[in-house]
């Protein structure tokens, strides 16, 4: 059974090896451009500080989190294992709870969380050649509005 709940500072590193692990699925995202440590201490100064950081856990494994701001969902991941599951619908519906509007970034070759977030009412507002991204992937910006 997977439970919601805002993830600790202690679980941030757990939370930033799963998005290194997810993210390594997405066609021609590169994670190994840093490394573990350093995931883990962008999630340990960054995401865990800036937003609230939910985990979807089953038991006391993490298996997938979402990281929001106001007005963004920042990053969403689940366990590869995981996937297929109903754990990012619930994690996107969690973010939709909390706040009236919401904005994100994906890279426009993940087609999975692409299809995540136009099942959950999500329209493309944008398309970049990805100048804008440390990767320089074409990304999109999605955009929701609660009606």
């Amino acid at each position: 059974m997977i439970t919601l709940r805002l993830i600790t500072n202690d679980e941030g590193a757990q939370a930033a090896a799963l998005h290194r692990r997810a993210g390594a699925l997405i066609p021609g995202y590169d994670t190994s451009l840093h490394s573990e440590a350093e995931f883990a201490a962008f999630y340990r100064d960054r995401v865990m500080v800036e937003g609230p950081v939910w985990g979807a856990f089953e038991d006391a494994i993490l298996r997938g989190h979402l990281a929001l701001l106001p007005g963004w969902i920042d990053h969403l991941y689940v366990d590869p294992d995981f996937h297929g599951q109903g754990i990012g619908g619930a994690l996107v519906r969690l973010a939709q709870s909390q706040q009236d509007e919401l904005r994100l970034y994906t890279f426009q070759s993940n087609l999975r969380a692409r299809t995540l977030y136009q099942r959950h009412g999500f329209l493309v507002e944008e398309l970049t050649d990805g100048a804008r991204n440390e990767e320089k992937m074409p990304d999109v910006t999605y955009h929701w509005r609660r009606r």
